[in-house]
């Protein structure tokens, strides 16, 4: 673990340097992002990252392990997940939703063997995502400039904020045994790399600046998630 941290140690520094090179001048002057610089700089941080360590490590997850094996790991960690979605949807004043999230936990952790089994989405309850961030707004809290989050990705100055909220309510972390927390968070992380391999890929090959192609792509995700695919509310308009 420790050689594994050292080698994505080195190569951040490095893709950081070659980044801040050759992406230095860019800039496109949007609104929503006055912190470009350092976005730019963190972004290419980050591809290193990916590239020397996570991209690798999902490939050989994807590549070894049985697709069943790959689906019960996934099913486990949105079984867990859904935990903290079901406290979010009640916060933002949707019981119902958090509702059907609590239900999914129990079924799934019951009949569906700790999570191995996907027995809510097969009962037919439809399986959400929310976070702290997504509170927050539909709360009122404005989003703010775009950010990139070191190892984190693409934010906002509302939901970077809301990082370490998110992290508290996350089940693992009331692991008690140190170890065990961080090879379930590391296993987390490889398999949601390996599950958008293809997209990635996609993404190299036909974005001519890939910074802002997931920086629009982002936002505008970000946006639809937060108001659960519909327009947002004219009362929550900056």
């Amino acid at each position: 673990m420790r050689q594994l941290l050292r080698l994505g140690v080195a190569a951040l520094l490095s893709a950081s340097l070659i980044g801040c090179a050759s992406t230095g001048g860019l800039s496109t002057n949007d609104p929503r992002d006055p912190f470009e610089h350092f976005n730019r700089f963190m972004f290419t941080f980050n591809e290193g990252f990916d590239r020397v360590v996570l991209k690798p490590a999902a490939t050989a997850y994807g590549d070894y392990l049985p697709q069943f094996l790959q689906d019960a790991i996934s099913n486990v960690f949105g079984n867990i997940g859904d935990v903290w979605t079901s406290v979010n949807n009640f916060l933002q004043g949707k019981p119902r939703d958090g509702g059907t999230d609590l239900l999914r936990v129990v079924l799934n952790t019951t009949i569906g063997l700790g999570g191995l089994i996907d027995v809510g989405t097969h009962a037919g309850l439809r399986k959400h995502d929310e976070d702290f961030g997504q509170t927050l707004a539909v709360w009122g809290v404005q989003s703010g400039p775009y950010l990139v989050l070191p190892l984190f990705g693409s934010s906002t100055v509302r939901d970077g904020f809301a990082k370490p909220i998110d992290w508290y309510g996350d089940p693992i972390s009331y692991v008690e045994r140190t170890r065990a927390k961080n090879i379930a968070r590391v296993a987390r992380l490889v398999d949601t790399r390996a599950a958008i391999l293809n997209t990635s890929s996609l993404l190299e090959d036909a974005a001519l600046d890939p910074y802002l192609f997931v920086r629009d792509a982002y936002l505008q995700r970000r946006e639809s998630r937060i108001w659960d695919g519909n327009v947002r509310p004219a009362a929550s308009e900056p």
